[in-house]
């Protein structure tokens, strides 16, 4: 007769490699309150560029408000002014009147609805400062269903969570890592179908369905397409690599680092110096850029995140191929 005890079964169950993982998902865990919680419990403007048409002396005094809320360029004109915002050198701009009292602040709300709010606060107190009145103009307002221009985030979430649990399930179902160059490019294969299909019903839903960015149907599809192939293959990679391991390594880079540093409900200005340093080469804080420089900016500024996107895109290519043909070494698997 076959004799079982507690213990034995508790000792089973508690393995090196199931204790790794265990400690592992609470690293996250804690790793991903730190991230949120230190980016955003304290949401305060930090040198917004903005654009300046006054004398000297007047953007000098700008500059010198207390905390260091914006940062000014001077230009000559209105126009340069509001070219500066649209060609997202700067996020708005004070204009003073030299023949009365009222001078004009503007802003930019789809540029992210926390950084344009910091401006017109910062705008309205110096001029008060200075016994003047502002008033406010946004030439690039966030669109009436697109709240604080907070759609192009959640967009960009939604295609990073459909890349990496899309590679995540490949990997669960198919094994960790390719067994061939030729397995790997299959994968990539099918991932690329999927993306294009996950853009594409991305674009519908915040176009057609909701009217949250009209307008940009077939730019949204193919950036949507990008990212989620993007996020797919880098997360592919890294599963290469690392096994199970990796799914969590994605978690890490694409939400715990990516989310709140990605410009979502506050901007790069107005976040922590890590945040703020790391938020434009992450696919997430790219992504949600390239969205608003689309849908607000006339498709300005967009060089910068495609290149970010398309180099995860490339490395996640590249390194799922060498992780299919590297020698499988002993003891790389942790047993569960």
């Amino acid at each position: 007769m076959h004799n079982s005890t507690p213990d034995a079964g508790v000792r089973g169950t508690l393995t090196p490699g199931a204790v790794v993982l265990v400690v592992g998902v609470l690293c996250v865990q804690l790793g991903f309150l730190l991230s949120y919680i230190g980016a955003f419990h304290h949401p305060d403007p930090q040198r917004i560029p903005v654009a300046v048409v006054a004398p000297e002396q007047a953007a000098d005094k700008l500059d010198a408000l207390p905390g260091r809320p914006i940062e000014t360029t001077v230009v000559k004109n209105e126009k340069a002014a509001r070219d500066r915002i649209m060609e997202r050198d700067a996020e708005g701009a004070y204009l003073m009147d030299p023949r009365g009292k009222q001078d004009t602040v503007l802003v930019a709300s789809g540029g992210g609805g926390s950084q344009a709010d910091a401006v017109r606060k910062t705008g309205e107190k110096a001029a008060a400062q200075e016994g003047r009145q502002a008033k406010v103009e946004d030439i690039a307002s966030s669109g009436d269903e697109d709240f604080n221009s907070l759609t192009a985030f959640y967009l960009i979430v939604g295609w990073l969570v459909g890349g990496y649990l899309m590679a995540s399930l490949l990997g669960i179902t198919d094994g960790t890592r390719p067994s061939r160059p030729g397995h790997a490019v299959l994968r990539l294969a099918g991932v690329a179908v999927y993306s294009v299909l996950s853009g594409l019903g991305g674009a519908i839903i915040v176009d057609p369905a909701l009217h949250a960015l009209p307008g940009h149907f077939a730019a949204l599809w193919w950036l949507g397409a990008l990212l989620v192939f993007g996020t797919a293959a880098f997360t592919m990679a890294l599963q290469a690599f690392f096994g199970v391991v990796g799914i969590g390594l994605a978690v890490v880079v694409f939400v715990v680092l990516g989310n709140p540093s990605a410009g979502g409900a506050f901007q790069r200005y107005m976040i922590p110096p890590f945040w703020r340093a790391i938020g434009d080469w992450i696919p997430t804080g790219a992504g949600t850029t390239a969205v608003r420089n689309i849908v607000y900016f006339s498709g300005n500024a967009l060089a910068t995140p495609l290149v970010v996107l398309a180099a995860w895109a490339v490395a996640g290519v590249v390194l799922l191929l060498l992780g299919s043909i590297r020698r499988r070494e002993p003891g790389l698997a942790l047993p569960i």
